[in-house]
Parts: structure tokens; C-alpha cells; sequence
């Protein structure tokens, strides 16, 4: 019989117990949802189906047949209300018609553009502009094309101008106050209240101008339809509020919100993938964290591991961060941003793989979870327990060793880490670990290098002296490396924490530290690059452009 036999370095698979982690582990089947799936919000299939009726009604209205059928209609309404008609009730909706001239939605409009932009929803802010223009141009253009009358049936009790179908006041006052709620007010009991409260001014105001014999029943109808049930649409696909939520309180919008639902969605992914069993996850160390939501995730066991989670929003920090620092540094930082959140966490990941194959202190590597395909991943590694930051007590001289020993580790490695602080430099027992490896780079600039050292010995004084740290980093580093350091060392290389603990200690370290180290001209940091150039030149334009494209714009969607 013939004997087979595994090739020379193969090792077998493992044994698979009732139990253990390898068995809890399983591919998805086709067809079963990811953990959370990515659902429609509650609604969408009512707006959807609104904006389909407003079609086939602007469809109908275009045929002489239907239209004609659907005037009678209107004149039966127009009629049975114009028998209600008092003289209080007359003054009271001529009071509410007013709300959708033009002065009043002008100036709901401005004031919501003003709190996005000066609260820096920029997102939401282009959402909004986008679906003002939309409507705008989409209800008076359809006015033109079917040139409607205005009633003929009843009395009209207030002024009117242009076209009646669709009714152009109502669509546009529809979308500035829908749009304004939906951009501008968080999600929750006041998103709750401000929708009920948008929804009742519209439909008054439609009302209104039906009671005032101004509009047709279908007229507006079609109205609702394009200012109301489009742009809600629109917004649920630019900025939904599960990507890029609305906040006003303090805090960093990298931080997403640990509901139940996606609580549950990352205890389940561990199990089914990772084989880890957890039973409670909770974020940690926020105040340090400016580029995903640092998790705390306890085991079954009692025992800890960490995790990152990423989501869509993290990519337009990324892009924004690096075209920044494009801008700032030209081609000494000169790369492109990550396409997909997939992508983000692979790097991540790998990087922790590289660099602790080379010997770096780093938390082990566990793996990456999936929550939602292309929208939220986990990358997962072990937590060091016990450890503190960096500078939480006076640092001693082994840590300080082993701190300096990261650098020389990183610089054979070939890599940087571009963020080193105090926040990422965990101590316990005179051991360091390096955190937060997201934004290493590969075959650095000598720049970049230069200034990894620096910051490590920034940073380390701060828990200690400048002269001892100095002492320790030339028993590793050649003085001319760390006068090169602090000469390619300007206050924007600096991380914005170490900055801040800098101007807190009172110390001016970097100055001291260029007096220990021999003496090097500043090493120039503004090197161009056709990117950087080209970047720049787009930026002028469009800085140049966005005051006359606004004008016309706020022209266009009726805001002037």
C-alpha cells in the first residue's frame, strides 16, 4: 500500500477538539449577513417609493390625457376646501404660507450653512449644498417644462409667482429645513423631536398654500416629493449618520459610539473568526486616539486583548491627514492615502507582523475581524497589562535604554514610526512596548529618521532629564546622528500630545538638547515635488473659485 507522505518542511493540520478555538472558527456561508449588516435606515424604502410616485406623476402631467383627469381632482379638493375658509383661519395661514418666501428660507438656509461650516461637518455641508442645487434646479426646471396655471377653481387669498407644478416654494422650503435637521441635529431624542417639528412647519405650509388656493393638491404632492423625499435620499447615501454621525460635544469624531448592536456584532466576529471569546468590549485610552476607536475587549478567561476598530469615516481622516502633511513636506511625506478601510487595516496589521519579525517591542498581532464588508474591521493584538504611559512616573535608566533601543531597532528595520509619543510608549518593569503603528512607513526619508529620534528623546525627558537622556543616546547613536535628530526638528514635526507636554513642562528641551549635541545647520524641510506643486496650485484655484461658484450657486438654489 502506498504510503503518502507530507512534503519536507510541511507540518500537518492541526487536530480539531469539540471546544477549542480552532473549531469556533468558521468561514461564513454564502448568503449569511456579516455581523452587523449594512441595512437601509428605517424609512428609506418609503422615500424611495415616494420619489418613484413623484415620477410617475410628473410623467402623467406631461400627457394631456392624465393631466386633465388629475386637474379635476385638484378642483374637487381646492373646492371642499375653500367651504372651510373663516376670516380668522384666512390671516392665520396667510401667516404660515409665509414661512416659504424667500426671506425666511434664506435664512434657515444661511444659518444652517454657518453652524456646518463653522462646526466642521464638511461632509454634511457638501451633502447639503449638493441637495439644495438639486432641488432647486430640478423644481423649477420642471416648472418651465410643463408650465402649469395656477388654480382656476377657487379664489387665490395670496400673492403667487411663476408656474404652479411643481410648486416651487414648498419644494425648496421642503429641503432647507429637511436637510437642516437631517445635517445640522445629532441623532437621537432631539433628531426625534427636530424631525417631528420640521414635519408639521411642512406640511402647514402646504397646507396653507392649498387653503389659500395657490397650489394644486398634485402641485405640491410633487413638491414633497422632490424637496422632501430626494434629498433624504441623498443624505442617507453621502452622509449617513452610521458613518459620519452629527456631534457637537467634545471629543474626537474618530470615536464611534459603542451601541448594542455593534457591541454584539464585535463579540461575535471574535468568536466566529478569531476563536476568541469575549464577553465585554469598551473603549480605552480616547483621550490619545485621533485616528480610530481604541477598544478594551475582556475574555472569558478574565484576561484582555486590544483592539482598533475602523470605519469609513477613518479614511477621510487619513486622506485629510496625509494630504496635510503632502502639503506641509512636500515629497519627504509624500504618499498616497488608503482606498478602502479594508486596506487600512491590512497595513496596520501587517506592520505589527514586520515589525515584530524584526525584533521590535510591539503587542502581538491577533488578527483582523470583519463587522461590515468595506464599512467597520477590528485589527486585534494583545493588551499589555499593567503597562502605563510614558512620563505616568520618573522614567528609569534601563527604560530610557530600551526606549532609545525602539529607534535603533526601527532604523534597521528600515522603518519609521511617525508618531511617537508618550501615549505610544507603554512601560512596565523597565520594559517599553511601541503602540499604534498605523502610520509607519517603509523606507523612510533620512528626514524621518532623524526625526523619530528626536521625538523618543523629547519625550523622554519629559520623564526624566535632558542631560541623562543625551548621555544615554550617544552610547547608541553617533553625536552627529543626534545633532542631525534635533536639526530636522521644527515644532510641526512634532506630535500634537508631545507638543502640548512640552509647553506644559515649562523646560525648553529641544533648545537644551541642541546645545548637548554638535552643532548642524537646520536640515530644510520644504522639499517640492510635482504632486505637492500640483496639490498647491489646486488648492489656490479652488480657494479662488469657491467665492464666485458660492455666489452663483446661492443664486441658483434661490438663497439671494
Amino acid at each position: 500500500m502506498e504510503v503518502s507522505r507530507l512534503p519536507t518542511g510541511a507540518r500537518p493540520a492541526p487536530v480539531v477538539t469539540a471546544g477549542s478555538e480552532v473549531a469556533r472558527r468558521r468561514r461564513r456561508p454564502s448568503g449569511e449577513p456579516p455581523p452587523l449588516p449594512r441595512e437601509a435606515p428605517g424609512g428609506t424604502r418609503w422615500y424611495a417609493a415616494a420619489v418613484a410616485l413623484t415620477l410617475a406623476l410628473e410623467i402623467a402631467m406631461a400627457i394631456p390625457a392624465p393631466r386633465r383627469w388629475l386637474t379635476a381632482v385638484d378642483d374637487v379638493v381646492l373646492r371642499a376646501l375653500a367651504t372651510v375658509r373663516t376670516g380668522w383661519l384666512t390671516s392665520v395661514l396667510r401667516a404660515v404660507g409665509h414661512l416659504a418666501y424667500a426671506d425666511p428660507t434664506r435664512v434657515l438656509a444661511w444659518a444652517t450653512i454657518a453652524v456646518l461650516l463653522l462646526t466642521r461637518h464638511f461632509r454634511q455641508l457638501l451633502s447639503y449644498l449638493a441637495m439644495l442645487l438639486l432641488v432647486a434646479v430640478s423644481a423649477a426646471g420642471l416648472a418651465l417644462l410643463l408650465g402649469r396655471m395656477r388654480p382656476t377653481a377657487v379664489s387665490m387669498l395670496a400673492p403667487w409667482r411663476g408656474y404652479a407644478h411643481p410648486s416651487v416654494p414648498v419644494a425648496v422650503f421642503a429641503a432647507v429645513v429637511g436637510g437642516a435637521v437631517y445635517t445640522a441635529v445629532p441623532t437621537g431624542h432631539r433628531h426625534r423631536l427636530a424631525a417631528g417639528v420640521a414635519t408639521t412647519a411642512i406640511a402647514a405650509v402646504a397646507l396653507a398654500r392649498l387653503y389659500l388656493g395657490i397650489d394644486h393638491p398634485t402641485d405640491v404632492l410633487a413638491a414633497l416629493g422632490i424637496g422632501g423625499a430626494l434629498p433624504i435620499l441623498g443624505y442617507r447615501l453621502l452622509c449617513p449618520h452610521e458613518a459620519f454621525p452629527v456631534r457637537y460635544r467634545r471629543g474626537r469624531t474618530a470615536h464611534l459610539e459603542l451601541s448594542a448592536a455593534r457591541t454584539a456584532a464585535i463579540l461575535e466576529a471574535l468568536d466566529r473568526q478569531l476563536g476568541i471569546r469575549a464577553t465585554a468590549v469598551a473603549a480605552c485610552g480616547l483621550d490619545a486616539s485621533a485616528g480610530s476607536t481604541p477598544l478594551r475587549i475582556r475574555r472569558a478567561d478574565g484576561s484582555a486583548v486590544f483592539g482598533k476598530l475602523y470605519a469609513l469615516n477613518h479614511l477621510r481622516s487619513d486622506r485629510s491627514y496625509k494630504f496635510a502633511r503632502m502639503m506641509l513636506y512636500g515629497r519627504l511625506e509624500d504618499e498616497k492615502p488608503f482606498a478602502t478601510v479594508r486596506r487600512l487595516v491590512e497595513y496596520e496589521d501587517h506592520m505589527l507582523r514586520l515589525l515584530r519579525d524584526a525584533g521590535l517591542p510591539v503587542p502581538a498581532p491577533l488578527g483582523i475581524v470583519e463587522i461590515t464588508p468595506e464599512r467597520e474591521y477590528v485589527v486585534v493584538m494583545d493588551f499589555v497589562a499593567g503597562a502605563k504611559d510614558l512620563g505616568a512616573r520618573p522614567a528609569t535608566v534601563p527604560e530610557i535604554d530600551a526606549a532609545l533601543a525602539i529607534v535603533q531597532r526601527l532604523w534597521h528595520a528600515g522603518v519609521a514610526h511617525r508618531d511617537i509619543k508618550p501615549s505610544n510608549l507603554l512601560v512596565r518593569d523597565d520594559r517599553v512596548w511601541l503602540i499604534d503603528v498605523a502610520f509607519a512607513a517603509l523606507r523612510p526619508t533620512p528626514w524621518r529618521q532623524a526625526v523619530d529620534l528626536a521625538n523618543m528623546m523629547l519625550s523622554l525627558a519629559l520623564a526624566s532629564d535632558a542631560a541623562l537622556v543625551y548621555q544615554r543616546a550617544v552610547r547608541i547613536f553617533a553625536p552627529d546622528d543626534v545633532g542631525e535628530a534635533f536639526a530636522a526638528s521644527r515644532s510641526v514635526t512634532i506630535p500634537t500630545q508631545l507638543r502640548a507636554r512640552l509647553r506644559a513642562d515649562g523646560r525648553d528641551l529641544l533648545v537644551r538638547f541642541r546645545e548637548l549635541a554638535p552643532a548642524r545647520p537646520p536640515v530644510p524641510i520644504q522639499v517640492w515635488s510635482v504632486r505637492r506643486m500640483a496639490g498647491s496650485l489646486a488648492l489656490l484655484v479652488a480657494v479662488a473659485l469657491a467665492g464666485s461658484a458660492l455666489y452663483g450657486y446661492a443664486r441658483v438654489a434661490g438663497l439671494l
